[in-house]
């Protein structure tokens, strides 16, 4: 076991951070966390695969490497833990963090279902530890402008939106033995790919009232859908389509909202800047809109960095870190509600995905709804 230098200046002050699965996605954990040497310590890596573990504790210089994440939390008693598996893992090892006392920062989708979600919000303590989602669009400045100004009311009522996820998945990615099964993967483009811009979107535009959507497997061989599409209505009175899909091969994730006083957009791929968004202001508040847009925060894109600096800022702070399981669970609602009117064939209300309803505990019921 590694024993931080007590010498170490503000040693006592940094948050002590373990990260469990050391895949692909982790690196972008690890590169965002050393970005912050006085905030943080990376004190251990744990993954069940040692060739993978030994690449990765050896690339970003992490003495402590485990097989057991169970072990790792005993013995380097981390304070935040990054949890970079696959989905249908989350719940287990978020609960064991809870338990060890550490807060989980976990990837998307967060859980597979509803209630394994709200399992992780109620093992929360009202001080900590805590669950939060790596949402990271919600962090560049771009939202983060766009949300300031619908709370301001500058560009008056959001009206109408549209939220596309176009992406390309070929059959080869979804042989992969967990990907694209209802058991652990939670979903297929809905839960695995488009989650961040309906997440997005959600951040933007508030609570949402009711969905209506469809779902298909069009193309690839697999359990779950590689289509949804349909549309949801939000309690401030905007409404707005959607699209998830992984057979697309001209890629785009694409929000746009269509306000009183102008329309504002976003296009990029997999991260956004500043000069990926575009507003148009309505005829008669060219001023206005722009001046509003202008004075906004600018400057940060929204990679995991964004979200992850907030997070530990809230650690430090000893406060709840975003994306708290609230929100989470918002946007969970959302996709379940996707799912249950897929399959039903109907329009689906947020109150119907409570506990004990159909598509509460599973994005599906029963066999292949379609």
């Amino acid at each position: 076991m590694h024993t931080p230098d007590p010498l170490t200046p503000d040693a006592a002050d940094r948050v002590r951070v373990a990260v469990v699965g050391t895949g692909n996605i982790a690196r972008f954990h690890v590169e965002a966390l050393r970005s912050m040497p006085e905030d943080v310590e990376i004190v251990a890596a744990a993954d069940v695969d040692p060739d993978n573990l030994e690449r990765f504790t050896d690339r970003y210089g992490i003495a402590d490497r485990y097989g057991d994440m169970d072990r790792m939390l005993r013995e380097a008693r981390p304070d935040l833990v990054h949890l970079c598996t696959p989905p249908g893992l989350h719940h287990g090892q978020a609960m064991a963090c809870l338990s060890a006392g550490a807060t989980a920062l976990v990837e998307k989708p967060p859980a597979l279902s509803l209630a394994e979600l709200e399992d992780m919000a109620a093992a929360e303590g009202a001080q900590g530890p805590w669950v939060a989602t790596l949402f990271q669009h919600r962090f560049g400045s771009g939202a983060r402008r766009v949300r300031a100004l619908v709370e301001s009311g500058e560009l008056g009522r959001p009206l109408v939106a549209v939220c596309h996820t176009h992406w390309f998945r070929d059959q080869a990615y979804f042989d992969a033995p967990w990907r694209g099964r209802w058991d652990t993967e939670g979903g297929g483009p809905t839960m695995g790919h488009g989650i961040h811009q309906m997440d997005l979107l959600l951040a933007l535009l508030g609570d949402w009232t009711e969905v209506s959507a469809i779902a298909r497997r069009q193309a690839r061989t697999m359990e779950t859908e590689d289509l949804s599409l349909g549309h949801v209505a939000f309690a401030n009175g905007a409404v707005a389509c959607f699209v998830n899909s992984v057979l697309s091969p001209r890629e785009e994730s694409y929000i746009r909202i269509d306000f009183e006083r102008a329309t504002v957009e976003l296009r990029h791929l997999y991260g956004y800047g500043d000069n990926d968004w575009t507003l148009t202001p309505a005829p008669g508040y060219e001023e206005q809109a722009r001046s509003a847009w202008a004075a906004g925060e600018s400057g940060v894109s929204s990679g995991h960095s964004a979200q992850i600096a907030h997070v530990v800022a809230a650690l430090r702070a000893k406060e709840p870190p975003p994306v708290t399981s609230a929100e989470s669970l918002r946007t969970m609602r959302l996709l379940a509600g996707v799912y249950a009117s897929a399959a039903q064939h109907r329009t689906v209300t947020p109150d119907e995905l409570r506990r004990g309803a159909p598509f509460h505990s599973r994005m599906h019921e029963g066999g292949s709804p379609w």
